[in-house]
């Protein structure tokens, strides 16, 4: 097995995702991928021929997002007409699966210049565009598992470990102000390219998302966003949310529900891409690698809880690594939720400062199908920074499932 090494990572800054609100809403999805195509390319005098294909992650895969939005975005780039696109969804860990797979292409032997990304336009196409639920509105394997809402298992996942709303308001707080020092720093400006408008002028170049004045006595104030979603009478036999998700954990006598906007990642627009290519093309093409992929994996867990699969997923790519949680220096933990971080840590035993040192969704929002591979790129960002040598990358994922990539800079 050959290893695959990243040549360069690339990423748009993150829109809110609302229409009339982001400054990348009026931009089609496959248009911001193309940029971030063309952006790879030029900086590192590619050759678009020689890229075997073009893996994206793309989770509501309808309407603008709709097609083969992977060979749409070459297309729109106007790269060479045989350059190949698929498009995948592992819900939000589907820009670092297409990163995996590109990887797993080139160690197979089988390709030498992979690309892999992902794009997520959520003011065009918001989440749930696709009427299909968790379950795809298969009745009957939601009347055998009923997987409730994110929010209310993110909720039960806090209630479980004890984690108070204080603690996540804290922790929302600590990714701001992180967000905000990386801003102030210019530690995102290696991966981030500026958005164009189809006159050449500036779309988007910063993060648009970050509130660095956030505060815990401000978060303090909003709403919990999932207490009326929990007491919907949605069950088969009108069970509420709430109440189908402890029938699963009966130790619970209620759940506690502490996530709310400002605790939770913000819906934004956004693209990212890794190229990804063999030693023997690096050799062939003079192009000099960043770092190399050391192991990849994937973990299931239970999926009506659904967010606690980062563990295992970890763990697997840790010991296939040959590697303990205290070789690596730096982790990229997706904030989907702040308790998925902090029941991550916890069950890890990981070092907190070594988390999420530049922030996180919860700062910068989290662009579906993209934010796995624009973790990679702010990880790999961060080490060369700092120095350092190992980064692991990890996301959990809708019906209960984690996946993690370890990457050691060069």
């Amino acid at each position: 097995m050959t290893d695959a090494f990243i040549i360069d990572a690339v990423r748009t800054p993150r829109g809110i995702g609302k229409a009339g609100k982001g400054a990348l809403s009026h931009i089609h999805p496959q248009e911001l991928l193309a940029q971030t195509l063309n952006a790879l390319a030029k900086r590192n005098e590619l050759r678009k021929e020689d890229v075997s294909d073009v893996i994206v992650g793309c989770v509501s895969q309808v309407k603008d997002q709709g097609a083969c939005i992977a060979r749409n975005a070459v297309l729109a780039a106007e790269w060479p007409d045989d350059v190949t696109g698929v498009t995948l969804n592992r819900f939000c860990g589907s820009g670092l699966q297409a990163v995996n797979f590109a990887a797993m292409g080139v160690m197979s032997g089988q390709q030498d210049l992979v690309i892999g990304g992902g794009v997520e336009s959520m003011s065009r196409v918001p989440m749930g565009s696709d009427d299909a639920m968790m379950d795809g509105n298969n009745l009957k394997l939601r009347s055998r598992l009923f997987q409730v809402p994110q929010g209310i298992s993110a909720d039960l996942i806090a209630t479980l470990d004890g984690t108070t709303r204080e603690q996540l308001d804290q922790f929302a707080v600590e990714s701001q102000q992180k967000a905000a020092a990386a801003i102030a720093e210019n530690r995102y400006a290696k991966s981030l390219i500026p958005v164009l408008n189809d006159d050449g002028s500036v779309a988007l170049d910063k993060d648009q998302f970050p509130r660095p004045s956030t505060t815990v006595e401000g978060l303090s104030q909003l709403q919990a966003s999932f207490v009326m979603m929990g007491s919907a009478a949605l069950g088969p036999k009108g069970e509420t949310l709430d109440e189908l998700a402890l029938a699963r954990y009966p130790q619970v006598s209620a759940i506690q529900h502490v996530h709310h906007a400002g605790n939770s990642s913000g819906i934004v627009d956004g693209a990212a891409i890794v190229a990804v290519a063999s030693k023997a093309y690096l050799t062939k093409s003079g192009l000099k690698p960043r770092a190399r992929i050391r192991a990849m994996a994937t973990a299931g867990a239970e999926p009506v809880i659904m967010l606690t699969a980062p563990t295992p997923a970890s763990e697997r790519a840790l010991a296939k690594a040959g590697m303990k949680v205290s070789d690596i220096d730096l982790w990229e933990i997706n904030e989907a939720f702040a308790v998925v971080p902090l029941n991550t840590i916890r069950r890890l035993g990981i070092d907190p400062a070594r988390v999420n040192v530049n922030g996180g969704a919860i700062a910068l929002g989290h662009p579906l199908g993209a934010t796995g591979a624009a973790l990679l790129g702010t990880a790999l960002d961060e080490l060369e920074r700092t120095g350092k040598s190992t980064a692991l990358i990890t996301l959990c994922i809708g019906g209960g499932m984690g996946i993690a990539t370890i990457i050691e800079r060069i």
